[in-house]
């Protein structure tokens, strides 16, 4: 059976780093992005089954980014749970994923074990 792909799209490459060699190290295919546009064109050519996508970044947000891909009829099913460093309230998070669209959120930080398990949630 094929490791099912994860696009993490985040401006910081520490996180980058640190959930990259997770997924890869619980058999999944991990790719990622520290650009906003980056992670729209990587979506749209790698065509991955789950992004991970931080909500806070500088050249466009992750809601903004999220809207793009449910627009595409090539991205617009893939499952996005949005990471977010910000002390935003989770109820008001909620309502903004609803309308997008979107799986789940993740506050940032958060234990590893809980991504990995948002994640399984997600695709298995």
């Amino acid at each position: 059976m094929d490791k099912k792909k994860i696009l993490v799209i985040d401006d910081e490459e520490d996180i980058l780093n640190l959930i990259g060699k997770k997924l890869n190290n619980s058999n999944y295919d991990c790719i990622t992005a520290s650009r906003a546009k980056d992670g729209l064109n990587l979506a749209k050519t790698g065509k991955p089954d789950l992004i991970l996508l931080d909500i806070a970044m500088p050249d466009m947000d992750g809601y903004a980014v999220a809207r793009d891909l449910k627009k595409e009829k090539t991205t617009r099913d893939i499952p996005i749970i949005f990471l977010t460093g910000k002390e935003l309230d989770p109820q008001s998070i909620n309502e903004r994923i609803g309308v997008i669209g979107a799986y789940d959120f993740l506050m940032k930080p958060s234990s590893l074990k809980e991504l990995l398990d948002k994640v399984k949630a997600a695709i298995g």
